[in-house]
């Protein structure tokens, strides 16, 4: 990840919120209505963060067990030799 692409997400991630807090804020309604609006906005974004970090995690554990697997094959495949000849 470059630094310009960490850049454009969090500026994307800022704007897109500001824009629905914005929206949020000038609606023509009641202040019950206005703060339900806000908490849901916000519970939306923390279990988009959660999710995001949940899917990370599952790639990481996926991708060490592979890791984990190819270091096995690549152990036996280097001491195997098929020339060697096994006496009883």
């Amino acid at each position: 990840m470059t630094a310009a692409y960490y850049a454009q997400c969090v500026i994307s991630f800022g704007a897109a919120l500001g824009s629905v807090a914005l929206g949020v804020i000038f609606l023509p309604i009641d202040p019950w209505l206005r703060a339900f609006l806000a908490v849901s906005v916000l519970y939306v974004v923390t279990t988009a963060f959660s999710l995001a970090k949940c899917v990370r995690d599952r790639q990481e554990i996926v991708s060490m067990a592979s890791r984990v697997d190819q270091a096995r094959l690549d152990k036996l495949i280097s001491e195997h030799d098929p020339y060697k000849v096994d006496t009883l």
